[in-house]
């Protein structure tokens, strides 16, 4: 479905019951709503209305007039929240989607009932990390999304699962091969620039989950240890042999830390 208005257009996939109980899915770059397709029907069973958009510039929703600002994606997910009717949800994220759903319990934590947070983490970014992500941004205005995800494939999905589940990293390159480079460099742009998230998760006193693998080249078991004791009431769910993309790497142990979480959250939701 498409969903909101003129200025703010993202594309989601919405299943399950239209009742109060809602999880709010964000995927990471430089993917696109497919890859929450594993988890749909298990919130779904569960009594609780999925909600998987493409963030602006990614998948089928409409591409950004201008330049954004990180706090943009969340802006536009609240917005999109409201036109379904929905006041608060369960938010969960994935590496740079982590990122966003913490920026969105920044903007509006009084609307996020519980959290999931997964292969990400709250750091600002450093001096060397913001060079490299704008050259990346230019390199994908120049040459396109082709060599940039066959590059960066292993990074994204672990070692064991490529081995044993080659199909998973078919689906992932692509979906990174699909995404429009002019998208990707916005968003690049716009996370070098985020703000430290800590104290955004010290603040959080909701029911949280934090989902990382040992072959996750981006986020280490120190981040999540960290995020971990951030928050006030947390589940540390650590996945051996299972990179960047736990959900699609291990999708029946994801779903059931998310579901877990669901359970907690219920009574705030």
């Amino acid at each position: 479905m498409m969903t909101g208005n003129e200025s703010n257009l993202l594309a989601c996939d919405d299943e399950g019951p239209r009742g109060t109980k809602a999880v709010l899915l964000i995927h990471g770059h430089p993917f696109n709503r497919s890859m929450w397709r594993p988890q749909l029907s298990a919130i779904a069973s569960k009594g609780w209305r999925a909600i998987a958009p493409d963030l602006r510039g990614y998948g089928e929703s409409a591409a950004w007039a201008g330049a954004p600002a990180f706090e943009d994606y969340g802006k536009d997910l609240l917005a999109l929240l409201d036109a379904l009717g929905i006041d608060h949800a369960v938010v969960v994220g994935l590496s740079m989607g982590g990122q966003i759903a913490m920026d969105v319990c920044r903007q509006a934590p009084h609307r996020v009932c519980g959290l999931l947070l997964a292969a990400t983490f709250p750091q600002s970014e450093s001096p060397e990390g913001k060079l490299r992500r704008f050259a990346m941004a230019d390199r994908l205005i120049r040459e396109g999304m082709a060599g940039y995800a066959a590059e960066v494939l292993p990074k994204m999905v672990g070692a064991t699962c490529l081995a044993e589940r080659p199909e998973i990293g078919k689906a992932v390159i692509a979906m990174m091969q699909g995404t429009d480079p002019q998208g990707a460099a916005a968003a690049l742009r716009a996370r070098a620039m985020r703000p430290a998230y800590e104290p955004v998760l010290a603040a959080f006193t909701g029911p949280a989950t934090v989902v990382v693998g040992d072959e996750d080249a981006f986020t280490t078991k120190d981040d999540a240890l960290k995020m971990a004791s951030l928050l006030a009431d947390c589940d540390m769910q650590w996945m051996p042999r299972v990179g960047h993309m736990p959900n699609l790497e291990r999708q029946e142990e994801f779903n059931a830390a998310l579901l877990r979480l669901l359970d907690r959250a219920d009574a705030a939701c």
